[in-house]
């Protein structure tokens, strides 16, 4: 059973300012203390359990009464497959997947019902082998190319049509803040 998160900190020192720049998930799903690897099981346990996003669209974790905001090297979530479908760098099942998409530098995006979210690059030779036609016979790396520079083809993973998606406007395009900072 998870232990139910303390918020009694808050009441003691409800002034506590938040942290910048200390904190970072890069494209692995790893935990980066000021540029680090976080190795300490109980540290990523505590991170994972405590992983939020606030009203602005900034990820961050609580940790008591502060709250650490984290730098995203690529977006919010990092996914890597399970045997149930796929799961969230903190454990969480990423649920159903309404959408996949596939931005410009040959990186997948997977919309859950978790959220937004990358496909860890272990993960990615595995998930592009499933790729094929609309008529079942499988996606070479051509047609794929192909979908990368251009945005045009159909080609699907598991019946839903792999998109492009440009790398550039995600933050927008999904309401997130990759790089959160103090507000003025």
């Amino acid at each position: 059973m998870k232990t139910p998160v303390d918020l009694s900190a808050l009441a003691k020192w409800p002034n506590v300012p938040a942290c910048y720049d200390w904190l970072s998930l890069d494209r692995r799903g790893d935990w980066r203390l000021r540029g680090e690897r976080v190795v300490h099981h109980g540290l990523i346990a505590l991170l994972n359990r405590q992983y939020g996003v606030d009203e602005r669209g900034c990820w961050f974790v609580q940790n008591g009464p502060q709250r650490v905001f984290v730098e995203l090297a690529y977006m919010p979530w990092i996914f890597r497959r399970a045997e149930a479908g796929f799961v969230g760098h903190t454990g969480e099942a990423a649920g159903q997947v309404k959408a996949v998409y596939l931005d410009g530098e040959g990186s997948v995006l997977l919309e859950t019902t978790l959220g937004v979210g990358l496909l860890d690059d272990r993960d990615l030779a595995g998930f592009i082998a499933e790729c094929c036609h609309a008529d079942g016979l499988p996606a070479g790396d051509e047609a794929l190319i192909y979908l990368m520079e251009t945005g045009q083809g159909d080609i699907r993973w598991r019946n839903r049509p792999l998109l492009s998606i440009a790398a550039a406007g995600l933050a927008e395009r999904f309401a997130f803040n990759p790089r959160p900072q103090p507000e003025a």
